[in-house]
């Protein structure tokens, strides 16, 4: 087994959190560094296998690796086989780099959480099958990663499960995700009915000779899945609860891994999406959809984690709208996805160490003038700040950017859309950082500020130098765009103005969103400690938009209704005769019973008299 082996990507996660598993408590004294070694370890095959796709030539950048043959059903047959590319090598830094960083942080963080190698285990097994689903080379295989993310986040979400809050969310994301990876089931199955095969090349290859409308069943199937996992309208209200579990797993699920899924899902079936107009226009629709509602959502959360939860659902917004946009957009949603990972990770890290200082407070109303007790934490988190809100030089400039450039490219609404999220997530961004770290101290009795320890605060640092330079550097230094070109095929549009209107038009807006947000909630207005009851919008926007009431009605409500009717139908129809049978046989057995009377008298005249019926009916046979 060579360093960059595939197999060794997925393993070495795999076995660090079936040993922690296994060994229980008896591990607790050194489970977090073997998960941390772990991670790090992956990181460093991810880094060999990439370096070698870089020192191949463009047409041969591919790693594959059959490890062996899963099943063979008559002409049927699926391998377990993973494959290291251009797209799938770009996903394995991430999740291993910014996972390797979320288990450092982790250690520091969960230090007095008696279940610390549970956790680092769960945090294993999460990494594992993100890394299984980015490398299959099949869609069933990725089926099984696409699963095993969905088991691990319900384990991480409902972490501390003596809160029930902690459990319900874990439920909840768990049934959503539910409804989506029926998608992702319906789609497979379609491919194997039309295709005879789910292997990425034979499907890929053959997609073009299918029938249209087949194309575009298949290609919403894999959109339901995607809103699923990816947290997109109308899926979406799991997304915001996950927060109940502990800081690191948000950063871990709503940064680098788990929400970028389906827009792993859908750029890596792009031949699909490319030959169906009526799939891709569906994408771009929930995308913008969800952009905007994120955004909205983001102005009205106080708890600091909760806000950062809309933004991540407004931003993953950001890249299905672009994957929508088809091959004029599907390597800036992927440049986007690189650097969200960056800098999401890094405030969703940095809100974690506010609570740390804060007496685990997520109230953003308690909080105020941090900067001069929290510096480090300051620092990384305004860097992130810069970042999402797309100032330049920093990351988010230049991914965010090149979607609302794309966006208009195809249509000016969706370009108006992106551009008016800009300026909400400058607002609600600003709101953050201006409730957090400036104006007046908000502090509840007994709450002193202070650093998070080197532990936590170096991944911060880290994260906040990719925050600034991981743009430029994707953009201009490794030339993300030619990387992805043999796999995603970019093509450019024509705007409908003058190129040269959009960055300062851009940037004008998100100076509109920093400047209102500074009067609302600036160093000198006075932030009430108690949230005021607002107005119709607000309220709308702390209820999530009716996220919750949708999904009860759309999702929770039919669910509960067909389980009543089938337990009915258990009950009165199915037990109701099998009982019945029962009874009855109950009931002629007692009649029967009434016969064993145990005198010897009672059984020779049954004898005799069963003889002479026996004899008659003889006789009359044989007369006939």
């Amino acid at each position: 087994m060579s360093l960059f082996s595939p197999a060794l990507l997925v393993g070495i996660p795999l076995v660090s959190a079936a040993v922690l598993l296994l060994l229980g408590k008896r591990s607790n004294a050194w489970g977090h560094f073997l998960g941390t070694t772990a991670s790090i370890a992956s990181f460093g095959v991810a880094v060999a296998a990439v370096m070698h796709l870089v020192s191949q030539p463009v047409g041969s950048r591919e790693i594959n690796q059959t490890v062996w043959n899963w099943f063979t059903v008559g002409n049927f047959s699926v391998d377990v086989t993973l494959s290291i590319d251009a797209l799938s090598g770009v996903f394995i830094l991430l999740i291993t780099g910014v996972g390797s960083l979320i288990h450092i942080y982790s250690i520091g963080y969960m230090s007095h959480d008696e279940n610390r190698r549970k956790f680092f285990a769960y945090l294993n097994l999460f990494i594992a099958a993100m890394l299984l689903l980015v490398l299959a080379n099949n869609f069933l295989l990725l089926y099984v990663g696409w699963e095993g993310v969905g088991l691990a986040s319900f384990l991480l979400i409902g972490f501390w499960q003596h809160k029930n809050s902690a459990s319900t969310a874990a439920n909840k994301a768990f049934i959503l995700n539910r409804v989506g990876d029926f998608g992702l089931a319906a789609a497979v199955m379609l491919m194997f009915v039309t295709f005879g095969s789910v292997s990425f090349p034979t499907v890929f290859a053959h997609v073009g000779s299918a029938p249209g409308h087949t194309t575009t069943w298949i290609a919403l199937a894999l959109l339901l899945a995607a809103c699923g996992k990816s947290a997109q309208f109308p899926l979406q209200s799991w997304l915001l609860d996950a927060m109940e579990g502990p800081t690191p797993v948000s950063a871990l699920i709503h940064a680098a891994t788990m929400v970028t899924a389906g827009v792993y899902l859908v750029a890596r079936s792009n031949a699909i999406f490319d030959l169906t107009q009526t799939g891709r226009t569906a994408v771009m629709i929930v995308g913008t959809i969800t952009l905007l509602m994120g955004a909205v959502i983001g102005i009205a959360k106080d708890d600091i984690k909760k806000a950062l939860a809309g933004s991540t659902m407004s931003q993953i917004g950001y890249m299905m709208l672009a994957v929508g946009l088809g091959p004029v957009g599907y390597v800036w949603a992927i440049f986007h996805l690189l650097t969200h990972g960056f800098f999401k990770a890094n405030m969703f890290l940095g809100a974690g160490s506010v609570m740390h200082g804060m007496n685990d407070d997520v109230n953003m109303r308690h909080y105020g003038a941090l900067r001069k007790s929290m510096a480090i934490t300051f620092g990384t988190f305004l860097i992130g700040y810069l970042a999402i809100i797309g100032v330049p030089p920093f990351a988010g400039f230049f991914s965010k950017d090149e979607i609302i450039k794309a966006a208009f490219e195809q249509s000016v609404w969706a370009g108006a859309a992106a551009l008016l999220g800009a300026g909400i997530t400058a607002y609600y961004m600003s709101r953050v950082m201006f409730m957090t770290f400036f104006g007046k101290a908000r502090w509840q009795s007994g709450v002193h500020p202070h650093e998070s320890p080197a532990v936590m605060t170096i991944p911060l640092i880290v994260l906040a130098l990719l925050s600034a330079v991981a743009g430029y550097g994707l953009l201009h230094v490794i030339n993300l765009e030619e990387w992805l070109t043999p796999l995603l095929h970019p093509t450019t549009g024509e705007l409908p103005f003058n190129e040269a209107l959009l960055l300062p038009g851009t940037l004008a807006v998100v100076a509109v969103g920093v400047v209102l947000a500074w009067f609302a909630y600036g160093s000198t207005h006075e932030i009430p400690v108690q949230a005021p009851r607002g107005n119709a919008f607000i309220r709308a926007a702390r209820a999530d938009l009716g996220g919750d009431a949708f999904n009860q009605e759309v999702v929770i409500g039919p669910g509960e209704r067909l389980t009543a009717t089938l337990v009915a139908v258990d009950e009165k129809v199915l037990d109701a005769s099998v009982m019945g049978i029962a009874d009855t046989f109950t009931g002629l057995g007692g009649r029967f019973r009434s016969l064993q009377t145990g005198f010897t008298r009672s059984y020779a005249l049954v004898m005799v008299v069963g003889v002479i019926i026996v004899g008659a009916v003889a006789f009359l046979v044989r007369l006939s």
